[in-house]
């Protein structure tokens, strides 16, 4: 887009540049960045200096203007972490793109906190909901949240306190790297430029497990329950950067747990009613996992134009018309498709698939223990589900 590769150097909270990112600088013909950033840099005779557009979605006709000229754009310590390094390489390839990155924040909060990296993980909020924070909570977990402003701090509070993670120490690092720097325990002022680093204590919900708890779903009874959900995931078997389709998704049990598995996954849920539709944003929130994408409509037709998957789930409607036909054809080779049946017309479909294309074909039957009056229990059955497995071929491979 550009005609020649953009540079993006690593700038700290200071203004510092090493001599080798300084020549970069200062030999540009076009200088983009942050007008914080733009502020530390001296100015060069000549010199084309702009801030970055807003909405950022405008940065692509920014570079198309100045198509052919050498370009440095300039970001907070690391560009790759949460920066616009990521940006730039997402947007014109990494073939296009140089990266000189600086000390990042990250690096320099472990560094304050004398927290390995092997001991501690990265969250980034910049952009994005909070509700993402709660895959992460663990006691005795450590956690440096990237903010987003100077609201992220309470916002994190709050939630931690709704956790029953409310005992957790929150450090605001402010201004890491600068002769501003703080560092103060939550609730504290907060500089525009922080780093959180948490201590996470309590007595919340955490597990990364599949087979979630039935409770830990809103849910009218259209739920995939517990033990049967856990078989279909262990099928499914979600791998990071895979996207699933989970069709009929009822209270969006499968999709949410999919997601849960692994920060870079990706997953779409497909409910016909829109008041499940809507429990299933409630449910993925509370659980940790906003980012999944709801489509509220009936499938197949609401399955048009979605991404290639990497698995399906068919929970629900699965005699539709050629659904499960065409969620079979429109894996990706080496996808996963795991359909259930409770009723015997469903159940004739998913057998007649086993007899046609092969798979794993499964009956699960699973009992709870109940009361049945006075001091005795007993087994009660739930209802039957029959379960149809298949991999796609990857071409090249006997089916």
């Amino acid at each position: 887009m550009t005609g020649r590769r953009i540079t993006v150097v690593g700038i700290g909270a200071d203004g510092h540049l090493p001599p080798a990112s300084r020549a970069l600088v200062g030999n540009a013909e076009v200088l983009l960045g942050g007008e914080r950033h733009l502020d530390l840099v001296p100015a060069v005779p000549g010199q084309v200096r702009r801030p970055w557009p807003r909405p950022l979605s405008a940065l692509p006709g920014v570079l198309k203007e100045h198509r052919g000229r050498s370009i440095v754009a300039l970001a907070s310590g690391d560009p790759l972490v949460s920066g616009i390094g990521t940006t730039l390489i997402r947007l014109l390839g990494p073939d296009a793109v140089d990266v000189v990155p600086a000390v990042s924040s990250v690096s320099l909060a472990r560094a304050r906190m004398g927290w390995s990296a092997e001991e501690s993980a990265v969250v980034t909020l910049v952009g994005r909901d909070v509700d993402a924070l709660r895959r992460e909570l663990a006691p005795g977990r450590r956690l440096l949240v990237l903010s987003s402003d100077e609201s992220t701090p309470a916002a994190v509070a709050a939630l931690l306190e709704e956790s029953g993670f409310g005992a957790t120490t929150i450090h605001v690092l402010g201004d890491l790297g600068s002769g501003a720097e703080t560092h103060a325990v939550h609730p504290c002022p907060v500089p525009r430029l922080h780093v959180l680093a948490l201590e996470v204590a309590g007595d919340g919900f955490a597990t990364w497990a599949t087979g979630l708890p039935d409770d830990a779903f809103e849910h009218d009874g259209q739920l995939t329950k517990r033990d049967v959900r856990a078989s279909a995931l262990a099928r499914l078997a979600p791998r990071p950067g895979d996207r699933l389709w989970d069709v009929g998704a009822g209270a969006g049990s499968v999709a949410i747990e999919w997601l849960r598995a692994h920060p870079l996954t990706t997953a779409t849920a497909v409910e016909a009613d829109e008041e499940r539709a809507a429990r299933i944003g409630r449910n993925a929130s509370r659980l940790g996992v906003p980012r999944l994408e709801v489509v509220t409509g009936r499938a197949p037709d609401a399955l048009a134009g979605l991404p290639t998957p990497d698995a399906v789930f068919v929970g629900g409607g699965a005699t539709a018309d050629g659904l499960v036909g065409l969620c079979r054809d429109a894996l990706a080779p080496g996808g996963r498709l795991v359909a259930h049946g409770v009723t015997l017309e469903t159940e004739r479909l998913l057998v007649d698939a086993f007899g046609a294309h092969g798979g794993e074909l499964t009956r699960l039957c699973v009992e709870h223990v109940t009361p049945l009056g006075g001091r005795f229990t007993g087994w009660t059955p739930a209802r039957a589900v029959v379960q149809w497995a298949w991999t796609k071929p990857i071409e090249g491979e006997a089916p």
